[in-house]
């Protein structure tokens, strides 16, 4: 499960790659459960027919799905990722899923435990190409006890089991999994698709090569 990953420092490498602006408050660089970080949604109102209105608007968000019910946002700790199996069921995220609140987080890479040698070792996960990663989410609005709208967001994961790279990771004992990632020509289609259609994009990153380097000081990376 992915609990760290790095967000895009440069904001027309985001504009280019995603074709929205980024926000102005773009948050870390690198994100961990309840960081503020960016994700990018379908614009309410795309649908009206006019050209100019843009389809799609980036928003900056806590890492980490806050539901409308939760006392506070401490919830992120638990919210980072979503299970496609459980996502329908599961309280935190089932309204998030049955109302299509589809979103795209963009990222430079992400961090999981390489435990092959018997510990674990830091190490990032990145497009093979130097693409950025558009991963597969949900995205939630929770009103705090100040009055004040907070944006979420949770990344949704896949079993690995028969992925290449991604099954190496994580204990022997442990189930492989990772996050959902998309493809370019997929970005729009998840960002539109209807509830009934959203299980039918979630994919363990058909046709994105990734690699995997040890991560270190230099590389941005920080685990614990």
């Amino acid at each position: 499960m992915c609990s760290h990953y790095q967000a895009l420092k440069e904001r027309e490498r985001y504009l280019r790659h995603f074709g929205v602006e980024p926000p102005p408050e773009m948050g870390k660089l690198d994100l961990w459960p309840g960081y503020l970080g960016t994700f990018i949604r379908r614009r309410p109102h795309a649908n009206v027919g006019d050209d100019a209105v843009p389809q799609r608007e980036a928003l900056p968000g806590l890492f980490g799905l806050v539901p409308h019910w939760s006392a506070d946002a401490t919830i992120t700790r638990h919210t980072y990722n979503a299970r496609s199996e459980t996502v329908a069921a599961k309280p935190s995220f089932r309204d998030a899923w049955r109302h299509a609140q589809h979103c795209i987080i963009p990222a430079e890479a992400f961090y999981e435990p390489d435990w092959r040698t018997g510990k674990p070792i830091p190490t990032r996960i990145a497009r093979a190409d130097g693409e950025p990663l558009g991963i597969a989410g949900l995205w939630s609005v929770w009103k705090s006890a100040k009055g004040d709208e907070v944006h979420s967001y949770t990344m949704l994961t896949v079993n690995a089991d028969d992925h290449p790279l991604m099954r190496l990771f994580h204990k022997p004992t442990d189930e492989k999994r990772m996050v959902v990632i998309l493809p370019e020509e997929r970005y729009q289609d998840w960002l539109t698709a209807r509830p009934e259609q959203s299980m039918a994009l979630i994919h363990h990153s058909p046709g994105v090569p990734l690699h995997a380097v040890q991560a270190s000081p230099t590389n941005g990376a920080l685990f614990s």
